[in-house]
């Protein structure tokens, strides 16, 4: 699963630091990174931020990492400093980087984009200034506070006996099954919108829900809350805006192809394959 790397210690603020920075430079969510050998990891990050011309103000701390300092930017223009850098998205380091090192990377992700999307104030579009002590932003106009947004999600694995219900969304590559999942809405708990969701999805009702665990989602920045469920009532009728199939495997079928281990999904669908343990 997609995780923070062990050892690693998050700050706020800016800290003393000795040796070259650990710097994540973000451009329209893709992440700057040199050709190495073919890596993706810490040796692929840039070194020459003189060349990118970031503004020091755009640079945010993100942690203490392997005993270097790790730091976010991000910057407006597309160019590349020269032929052995390129922007990757990070879906495309899926089994190409350390999973610790996605996890590092989306942090980092998260920050930029937040950096990047408070730079005016929402209330009154007063230019704001970073708060001290607290990862925020503060409009000394009217006093608005902005914080990085977390947008929550569920995610749930249903279950009837020995089978569970896999689904493949519309926007999943071809063949792909995966359990449920989406956004809670305001006002709503993630039980609340484990019901809701299952209902508009699929027409089924669950009971017995059973909390199994949470990932940071960076894309751009969700939080995954994932549950199974128990089958209650009602017969699979999928939303076609959201849905194209969903159905019931048992140890008997044929096992679809199901998302990247990075993902909770993954782990979910796993820990509750029919036949497992």
């Amino acid at each position: 699963m997609l995780h923070t790397p062990a050892g690693f210690t998050p700050l706020i603020d800016p800290a003393p630091h000795g040796g070259a920075p650990l710097t994540f430079v973000f451009h329209k969510g893709k992440l700057l990174l040199r050709s190495v050998d073919g890596a993706a990891g810490v040796e692929a990050l840039p070194t020459d931020l003189a060349s990118l011309g970031i503004p020091v103000e755009r640079l945010h701390p993100v942690g203490i990492w392997q005993g270097r300092y790790c730091q976010a930017a991000w910057t407006d223009s597309e160019e590349l400093p020269d032929d052995a850098h390129g922007w990757h998205g990070l879906r495309t380091l899926f089994g190409v980087a350390d999973h610790g090192f996605i996890g590092l990377a989306g942090r980092a992700s998260q920050i930029a984009d937040w950096a990047r999307t408070h730079r005016y104030c929402g209330a009154c579009a007063t230019p704001m200034r970073r708060a001290t002590g607290e990862r925020a932003y503060k409009c000394e106009a009217c006093g608005h506070t902005a914080y990085p947004q977390i947008c929550p999600a569920m995610m749930v694995l249903i279950r009837d006996g020995d089978r569970v219900l896999l689904a493949k969304h519309t926007r999943s590559p071809p063949g792909l099954f995966t359990a449920l999942a989406g956004f809670v809405e305001a006002g709503e708990s993630i039980e609340e919108a484990v019901h809701r969701e299952v209902y508009e999805e699929v027409g089924l009702r669950v009971h017995k829900l059973r909390y199994f665990s949470s990932q940071s989602w960076p894309f751009p920045n969700s939080l995954m809350v994932a549950f199974t469920a128990e089958y209650l009532d009602g017969t699979i009728r999928v939303d076609p805006a959201e849905i194209e199939e969903a159905r019931w495997f048992g140890p008997g079928d044929d096992w679809p192809d199901t998302p990247h281990s990075i993902s909770i999904a993954s782990a979910l669908i796993e820990a509750n394959r029919p036949g497992q343990g």
